[in-house]
């Protein structure tokens, strides 16, 4: 039986799901939104704190207003 590779189209699928995702926070919360995800999900990667602490905030203030 032959194995089916399954990598490209999950990846294919994550990738959408991230942009729509992204696309959303940009419609919901503005630029502002997305320089707070950008500074979360690098803060993440890199293992950064003070980089997601200020990711964290800017999208917790942006849901308090």
């Amino acid at each position: 039986m032959p194995e089916t590779n399954l990598a490209p189209v999950v990846a294919f699928v994550l990738a959408v799901l991230a942009v729509g995702f992204e696309q959303m926070v940009q419609w919901r919360f503005g630029a502002m939104g997305i320089v707070g995800l950008t500074l979360l999900a690098v803060g993440v990667k890199a293992r950064n704190t003070t980089c997601s602490c200020l990711g964290a905030v800017v999208l917790a203030l942006l849901l308090a207003h």
